[in-house]
């Protein structure tokens, strides 16, 4: 094994911070915008490492942290990421825009691919991190040299990534946590009240676990007469389970940031969550035919669905938000 949970105990398995003080202005300051800054700054180092050496070993270190950044917020789809998300993170991709379009490009040696600025306009089946996991992990696309097409393709690539998540940070920053922090006040047409607020982020981290379960792991597990692995997110890099475990602690962090009391159940779900990965053997999920394997991730998968049951039991009620509730209505 178990190389799936390298990486716990330097990146994911530290003690979870207690909950801050409650309401919107603390998730917009101890999550959010963290998040959204911290993406930035991965994505624009990503970027500069692509300028020094463009081939796909040397950056795929670089594009793993960058994914881990944006992670913490990849399940935010309100304000500037209503929009500005898809481009970063077009998955799933079901039929298979991705790659078709990079081997186009590639193949045709299109001069888009060489303009950073131009490039904002290609199709977003090519732009954002999934197109250059192709790029860095596919052995179709990654065997590249310096100076060749691909190379400067990647560079291109990871400098349109960094102008995107600059300007979701900026739009974020700038703009829309305003927005958030004014609820209810005069001339603030899109939430009519604090509680308003509140419920928009309550809503994404329900969507986002819900999406979580349904398909970053549904996806992959399919049914039992015809599993689907390679549906799996990012399961090219190895990272299926690591994209689950992060956004699923995002969730938590954005709850216990909203939240200005304990959350003890959500925290002992979220921790229950962490153990049962141990368990997986694969962390691409690509063993998902074997029955024990598949036992692994269906159970990681209703771990998922209780780590909600909870912050709707925690958070949900206290809210006055009844357990059940459509997150996907956002009332």
């Amino acid at each position: 094994m178990k190389k799936s949970l390298t990486f716990c105990a330097a990146l994911l398995c530290a003690p979870l911070a207690a909950p801050l003080q409650a309401g919107v202005p603390e998730a917009l300051s101890a999550h959010i915008l963290p998040g959204f800054a911290g993406f930035a700054q991965a994505a624009e180092t990503l970027a500069g490492a692509a300028q020094a050496d463009c081939t796909a070993g040397s950056l795929q270190d670089a594009w793993m942290h960058a994914f881990d950044q944006w992670n913490a917020v990849a399940d935010i789809h309100i304000g500037p990421s209503e929009t500005g998300a898809l481009p970063v993170a077009f998955w799933p991709d079901s039929r298979g825009f991705t790659p078709k379009t990079l081997q186009r490009m590639i193949s045709g040696e299109e001069e888009i691919g060489l303009d950073p600025v131009a490039y904002g306009d290609v199709s977003i089946a090519a732009r954002g991190l999934y197109p250059l996991e192709f790029m860095l992990y596919d052995p179709e696309f990654a065997g590249y040299e310096k100076g060749s097409y691909s190379c400067t393709l990647v560079q291109t690539m990871t400098r349109d990534l960094a102008r995107q998540a600059a300007a979701l940070d900026a739009g974020w920053e700038g703009q829309f946590a305003n927005v958030l922090r004014t609820a209810g006040q005069e001339g603030n047409a899109t939430y009519m009240g604090e509680d308003e607020a509140v419920r928009a982020l309550y809503t994404q981290i329900l969507t986002g676990l819900e999406f979580t379960a349904d398909t970053r792991l549904g996806r992959p597990l399919g049914t039992f007469e015809r599993p689907r692995p390679t549906r799996a997110e990012a399961w090219r890099s190895g990272r299926s389970l690591r994209n689950v475990l992060l956004d699923s602690k995002g969730a938590y962090d954005m709850a216990a940031a909203l939240a200005d009391w304990e959350l003890p159940k959500s925290k002992e779900a979220l921790d229950r969550l962490f153990e049962l990965a141990e368990r997986v053997e694969d962390p691409s999920f690509q063993t998902v035919d074997d029955p024990s394997e598949r036992l692994h991730v269906e159970i990681l998968q209703q771990q998922v669905r209780a780590l909600s049951d909870a912050l709707e039991l925690e958070i949900g009620l206290r809210l006055g938000i009844q357990p059940g509730f459509n997150s996907g209505d956002g009332d």
